[in-house]
């Protein structure tokens, strides 16, 4: 489903477009009540059977792009419910990050196999022959899976000559790479939260948008209401995002225009963080630890802890480019507040944590920053430009996508020490990630330096994306390629490394 727009891609924009309006306008915000009714007019449904369905919907994601919890299914609550308190110039935050509203749920089955009407009942039934456990059997000339004694191996569906075995799995149980997934009594999702680990892929994969998760959109427009000095800090995914024709320069105009003091480019602070990276790594493997993980990838970094604690202190405890951006920008501008724009729904997390709270204050992703420019009724395209960002190096924008992490580390390694070989494997997605750990485990990766990304594409696969995958990766590339420094050390900031840690 990414990079396709779909009523679901439109539906989550507008509501994000339309809290936006909220806070602006400001007043009686008990006018919350209307939004629905203004997002989806009329008398007849669209999408499900029902129009008071589809606005019950409509309602719960514009709680959740508010900061509010999703209401309980077993009581009456006004949608205004908990917005006062919410209406507040700074992070308004209570977990959980992600959310399911369950009466959009479809209650998807969970994995199955499954023969199709393509089955020609073959002579052969090499179905039949390779499953282990007589699942297979021939009913009416056809092809038949007994559910009860199937184990779901898939070896059916490998050697069906018609490929008329489908296999059907719940879309955002298949995306999710720990497994965080189930159902509940009623079948419908439900997220092991000791699990799962806010990387907000099921939240994309869900073709019925019954995945959600919390957005500060409400607060950030407050404290630039209330004269708040805030700085705009954009993830190196950022090029490209809000269309082709909107230059670096014009974003960061059309960033003024909302009322950031001004615009920074994360990948400065991801400069920062190859540097010291490079460092950890030389001075630790193999003489301390038999391999190093990066440190950018919150939702990587969180599973490697969870999932392979003995690994934890492998994993560099170098700050994220987020975080160092963050302190640049503060170290600075004394007084100002920071928010991070970004493709990432567990930046959101990571901002919350308690070491992070004083150096980023907000976090939106790019979807929900389009929202505040539609809002505001700003056309990206026909701005004038405005300075030109030159502070990063092409490897620090490089961190966009997959590989980019562990690329500026290695030639930052190698500048430093030149005879030094760096072996590196990197990962993407979580499921891919775990396999890498795995095999970290048996001692293959022992020198190595692993790059975990819980994307499938990196950073320019986020939740929080506006564009396909291969089209952002190709934006990238070319933005590195025109970066006029290109390596991590040639940043002017690299003096300021070891006090912002």
């Amino acid at each position: 489903m990414r990079g396709i727009y779909s009523s679901v891609t439109d539906i989550r924009r507008r509501v994000f477009t339309e809290v936006a309006r909220l806070a602006y306008n400001g007043g009686d915000y008990s006018r919350i009540e209307e939004l629905p009714y203004k997002i989806l007019p009329g008398e007849t449904a669209s999408y499900r059977e029902s129009i008071f369905l589809e606005r019950a919907i409509i309602g719960e994601r514009i709680r959740l792009s508010i900061g509010l919890p999703v209401r309980p299914y077993t009581e009456h609550a006004p949608l205004s419910d908990g917005i006062n308190e919410s209406a507040i110039a700074k992070k308004y935050y209570t977990p959980p990050l992600i959310n399911i509203i369950k009466f959009a749920c479809n209650a998807c089955p969970p994995k199955k196999f499954r023969v199709s009407d393509c089955c020609q009942g073959c002579l052969a039934q090499p179905c039949k022959e390779v499953c282990p456990k007589g699942a297979v059997s021939k009913i009416n000339g056809k092809a038949h899976i007994d559910q009860d004694k199937c184990i779901k191996c898939g070896k059916c569906e490998s050697v069906c000559p018609y490929g008329a075995i489908v296999k059907l799995e719940r879309p955002c149980s298949k995306s999710c790479g720990v497994n965080a997934i189930h159902s509940d009594n009623l079948g419908r999702a439900e997220i092991d939260y000791d699990k799962c680990v806010s990387c907000g892929m099921c939240l994309v994969n869900c073709p019925f948008g019954a995945i959600a998760d919390k957005a500060q959109i409400f607060q950030l427009i407050l404290a630039m209401k209330n004269g708040e000095k805030v700085y705009a800090a954009v993830a190196p995914a950022f090029i490209g995002q809000f269309g082709t024709k909107v230059t670096p320069e014009r974003l960061r105009c059309a960033m003024k225009k909302l009322g950031f003091s001004d615009m920074i480019e994360v990948a400065v602070g991801a400069d920062l963080c190859t540097i010291e990276e490079a460092k950890d790594f030389t001075a630790k493997v193999p003489k301390e630890q038999p391999f190093m993980g990066t440190s950018c990838c919150p939702s990587w970094s969180v599973m490697a802890k969870q999932l392979f604690p003995e690994f934890e202190s492998y994993i560099s405890m170098s700050l994220t480019p987020m975080v160092l951006t963050g302190r640049l920008i503060k170290k600075e501008h004394p007084g100002c507040k920071v928010v991070f724009i970004g493709p990432c729904a567990a930046k959101k997390l990571e901002a919350s944590r308690k070491s992070v709270r004083s150096d980023i204050d907000f976090v939106l992703t790019f979807e929900e920053i389009m929202g505040l420019f539609n809002a505001k009724e700003i056309d990206l395209e026909k701005l004038a430009e405005d300075e030109p960002l030159t502070e990063a190096t092409g490897d620090g924008r490089g961190y966009a996508v997959s590989g980019g992490v562990a690329n500026a580390v290695v030639e930052c390694i190698h500048e430093m020490s030149p005879d030094r070989e760096v072996k590196v494997a990197c990962a993407e997605g979580l499921g891919n990630c775990k396999k890498m750990l795995t095999i970290a485990k048996s001692g293959k990766y022992d020198g190595y330096l692993l790059e975990g990304m819980a994307c499938p594409g990196g950073c320019v696969a986020g939740a929080g994306t506006l564009q396909p995958v291969a089209k952002a990766t190709a934006a990238v590339n070319m933005y590195k390629k025109a970066a006029p420094k290109e390596a991590a050390l040639d940043n002017k900031y690299k003096k300021y490394v070891d006090h912002l840690e």
